[in-house]
């Protein structure tokens, strides 16, 4: 590791939004700041200091539940107890597009007490410089490290990485940096034919896993598509089914929940569900918008034998700071040919689509995949712990 801080995390128990790319946005956000510059709404001691206890880490939640994590990505904090390497890697300097793309200066960002990142550090060593996001390092223990996204069929030049202090922000007193995403900026891993190497412990065919990602309604655009998920190794749409990754938007040119969005969808391949009801996946009655700064979205993808062999996923979203989640969609896979059962590769993509599509925009503080289908109990459990993050204040 390169001059990476990390302390040990100490648990307590316990958009007017655009048609198309270069839409208006709802907020623009802050960009080009220091984290010491996020505006807080409360939680802090006056120094910037935490005034409760780190909340239990989302794959904590999971793990004690049967379901082992297989991928889990921050900038802001640990997402995993047991988790001690640092969170991502800045660039100084020239960072070309696609993998091992720092061709710069690079510092490891590692966490503070309490397992929240060391933003202090990234400002030291950015200062009178702009850095990116060369590396999202994988705390679940398989090594699914995220880097700047290789061509693909859809775009066939490489992705750019995240400009490093686009997103500063606050959680739980703590000034940290997500993710800003603007069109031709994505990540991956997991991808034959590139230095990426292939995603480790994923659900393949039609196994079953869940996943979560927090995110938001600002700075949305409704371009192809805004995933955090499971996509093809080829880097090319390989059909129906091939997918199986969460989204946040407005469905682009597919499916669509009720009211005027964003909603939170699966992208299947070739097809955004916000659910499929009687016989389409237009205006699906139950998924409703949410509108919200801080959004927790979750994807349930259950096997071909549930519902008389119709196959099952499951969709959740809420205000990732407060109540409850709301079930947006459990019910059976669209009926049309590949979806069931499916045919999951095993990628993990962030921001693109499985072919590198890259229209798209938003923001991203962290994401985590699970093996298994999660149950509603479990998944209520999760937002409790994230909403004891305590994101924006």
């Amino acid at each position: 590791m390169r001059g990476v801080l990390v302390v040990p995390l100490s648990l307590a128990c316990g958009v007017a939004l655009g048609g198309g790319c270069g839409g208006t946005m709802l907020d623009s956000g802050q960009s080009g700041g220091t984290a010491g510059d996020a505006s807080r709404s409360g939680g802090t001691d006056g120094s910037g200091g935490s005034t409760s206890e780190p909340a239990t880490p989302p794959c904590d939640v999971f793990e004690s539940n049967g379901h082992p994590c297989v991928s889990a990505h921050s900038t802001t904090r640990v997402l995993r107890s047991a988790y001690t390497g640092p969170l991502y890697e800045v660039c100084k300097g020239t960072a070309t597009p696609g993998p091992s793309s720092c061709q710069g200066e690079a510092l490891d960002i590692g966490t503070v007490e309490g397992g929240y990142a060391d933003a202090a550090s990234q400002d030291e060593f950015c200062a009178g410089a702009q850095c990116t996001i060369t590396i999202l390092y994988d705390q679940s223990g398989q090594e699914n490290h995220l880097e700047p996204a290789p061509p693909g069929g859809a775009k066939p030049t490489p992705d750019n990485p995240v400009n490093a202090a686009d997103l500063p922000t606050t959680i739980n007193g703590h000034a940290v940096y997500g993710m800003l995403f603007r069109p031709g900026m994505g990540y991956r891993t997991g991808c034959d034919g590139c230095n990426i190497p292939t995603g480790h412990g994923t659900a393949v065919g039609d196994e079953p896993e869940s996943m979560y990602l927090v995110t938001s309604q600002q700075d949305l655009i409704n371009g192809c598509c805004f995933d955090y998920g499971n996509a093809e190794t080829s880097c090319n749409d390989d059909g129906n089914g091939a997918m199986e990754a969460v989204y946040f938007g407005m469905g682009v040119i597919w499916g669509s929940g009720s009211g005027e969005g964003p909603w939170v969808m699966a992208d299947l391949e070739d097809g955004l569900y916000a659910g499929w009801e009687d016989g389409q996946d237009q205006d699906i009655s139950t998924n409703t918008s949410l509108r919200h700064d801080f959004v927790t979205a979750v994807l349930v993808g259950d096997t071909a034998e549930q519902n008389n062999g119709r196959g099952r996923f499951a969709l959740y979203g809420g205000d990732a700071t407060s109540g409850l989640l709301r079930e947006m969609y459990d019910g059976m896979r669209p009926e049309r040919p590949g979806y069931v059962p499916m045919r999951k590769q095993g990628s993990i993509v962030l921001s693109i689509s499985g072919d590198n599509s890259d229209g798209d925009a938003g923001r991203f503080y962290e994401g985590v995949m699970v093996s298994g289908a999660a149950s509603r109990e479990t998944v209520d459990a999760l937002q409790t712990a994230i909403v004891a993050a305590r994101y924006g204040r």
